[in-house]
């Protein structure tokens, strides 16, 4: 990991995720890029009888300075080299194109809080994103405080085998030193029988393959089975004392076992700890 991209609007709910990436930077040399994306306000007709140019371009401007003003604090006392970049578009554009031309690894962005309107307004845009980037996205939870991740869970029904998936959850884990955890869920009310089975069976044979694979004597594979998601993950969670949960996010189309961006979705809004959002493909299944 080189290059971290962390999207900002200036309020707290953004502030937890610099704060989240610069403490990381001091753990692991990393680069970090603070993006603001500014969405011009008013119309075609107003934008061309000129009552929004000159609004619009004080609004740029200023943000412009507090991004500088941002950098300058981050550099000074947290002896952190950050960048800055402002685009003038959406949200999602902004960051899509933001991971291609700055060669982004990861991006680190704020989730939805109970404050302001601002606030919810900005966590909706962070999980409009999830299951569109093709980089990692890392939530970070609005009431969250920093920790260094000691236990990494990764969360699935898809048995990952892809190298793209793994890689990078394992490089994640060196780079805190922390341990990876498995977590095989099976849902009690939408999944079948067959399934919850072949769940059981497949699961020491996973945690087998990847210690071998990765080198880690420790990882453990845990088959779970609950009537509601959120709750039976949040409590496998609190019990193992886990710092980051990983899923995988698929297109919908794919089948109904496989997790897909809107329940992803659901966790970026329930989850305590950050929760790290890994794009997947279809094939290399185990």
């Amino acid at each position: 990991m080189k290059q971290i991209l962390v999207p900002t609007d200036f309020s707290t709910c953004a502030n937890n995720a610099i704060d989240f990436a610069v403490r990381s930077a001091k753990l692991f040399p990393v680069g970090i890029t603070l993006l603001h994306i500014f969405e011009q306000k008013g119309s075609v007709y107003s934008d061309y009888m000129g009552v929004n140019k000159e609004f619009n371009q004080a609004l740029l401007n200023d943000a412009r300075n507090k991004l500088a003003e941002l950098k300058k604090a981050i550099e000074e006392t947290e002896e952190v080299t950050v960048n800055t970049h402002v685009a003038v578009t959406s949200v999602v554009d902004a960051v899509l194109q933001a991971t291609e031309e700055l060669n982004i690894d990861l991006v680190v962005m704020g989730t939805l809080g109970a404050g302001a309107i601002k606030e919810k307004l900005w966590g909706s845009k962070t999980a409009a994103l999830i299951g569109k980037t093709k980089v990692p996205v890392m939530v970070i939870p609005f009431f969250y405080t920093w920790k260094k991740p000691e236990n990494i869970l990764l969360s699935t029904n898809h048995f990952e085998t892809e190298p793209a998936i793994l890689d990078f959850l394992f490089e994640m884990a060196d780079l805190y030193m922390a341990q990876v955890h498995v977590a095989v869920m099976t849902d009690e009310d939408d999944d079948k029988a067959a399934i919850f089975l072949e769940h059981t069976r497949k699961t020491p044979q996973y945690e087998k393959m990847l210690k071998a694979q990765y080198k880690e004597e420790t990882l453990t594979a845990t088959h779970l089975y609950g009537k509601e998601f959120e709750e039976t993950l949040q409590k496998h969670i609190d019990d193992r004392e886990i710092d980051i949960l990983a899923m995988v996010t698929y297109q919908r189309g794919f089948g109904d076992r496989i997790f897909n961006p809107s329940k992803t979705k659901r966790m970026s809004y329930h989850t305590k700890i950050p929760l790290l959002v890994i794009p997947g493909k279809q094939e290399n299944i185990f």
